[in-house]
């Protein structure tokens, strides 16, 4: 098979599969994994594909940081669904902590009025969404406020979470990768995340199908770290079962 042959077929694979393993094409096309190396990195060169570990993809596995108003017209259905499931996670007199994002911010919304809660949120979105609901207290984390997100990071709201601990945290994410684990695409976030899993018992992660496979600039933990994952159904199958065989309760709502 001759290159023009090899970089036909190649990218043939990775759009019909989405994402195709080095292993996998050197045994298809009987070459060495050094050729098929140099065969991605010319087919990347010219836009064609994403290298990622191990073999290449045919959309960017990195996420980018998008406003919050990009965000909110984005999987809007999907958000409302999985928030509807996320819901059946909180019980009346709970303490909840509440992190940034379009999807967190669509459980928000969906909360009842009549649910007696204390919630901790660093989103001004979420505090101001909540704090017009008459059984709701919420506690404002303060600090630097970032403008793609509307919420705050920082060593302000570092210090406050210091002297907290919740039931449960629910998370937004910008990639969920079965190696590098939850991530989102700012850093100052994703060390406050980092603080907020340590003042919570249980961590829900609140992510469409879309951030499966994708890596954030700011990794937040270890897929191990967190109970559940809610997400839509357009997820793959074969995702769903390798993060249960992790021993994490997926919900596809």
């Amino acid at each position: 098979m001759n290159i023009t042959d090899r970089h036909e077929f190649i990218l043939k694979s990775v759009k019909e599969k989405g994402k195709i393993t080095i292993d996998w094409l050197c045994e298809t096309m009987k070459v060495s994994s050094v050729t098929i190396r140099k065969d991605l990195k010319v087919l990347e060169d010219k836009n064609l594909l994403f290298r990622i570990k191990g073999g290449a993809s045919s959309s960017n596995p990195y996420a980018i940081d998008r406003p919050i108003l990009v965000k909110e017209s984005i999987n809007s259905e999907e958000k409302q669904r999985i928030a509807q499931a996320a819901l059946k996670l909180i019980k009346d007199n709970d303490s909840i902590m509440i992190g940034s994002g379009t999807t967190v911010f669509t459980l928000a919304k969906n909360i009842e009025s009549s649910t007696a809660l204390t919630v901790i949120t660093p989103a001004l979105k979420v505090g101001l969404e909540l704090s017009g609901k008459p059984n709701i207290e919420v506690l404002q984390l303060g600090g630097l406020i970032r403008n793609n997100s509307s919420s705050v990071a920082g060593q302000y709201a570092i210090r406050i979470l210091e002297e907290i601990s919740c039931g449960i945290l629910f998370l937004g994410a910008d990639g969920i990768d079965l190696e590098f684990g939850i991530s989102i695409s700012n850093l100052p976030e994703a060390t406050l995340n980092q603080k907020m899993i340590e003042t919570s018992q249980k961590i829900a992660i609140l992510a469409d199908s879309s951030k499966f496979g994708k890596r954030g600039l700011g990794k937040i933990c270890e897929l191990i770290d967190v109970n559940y994952i809610i997400t839509d159904s357009r997820v793959s199958p074969n995702i769903v079962k390798s993060i249960e065989d992790l021993g994490i309760k997926m919900i596809v709502a």
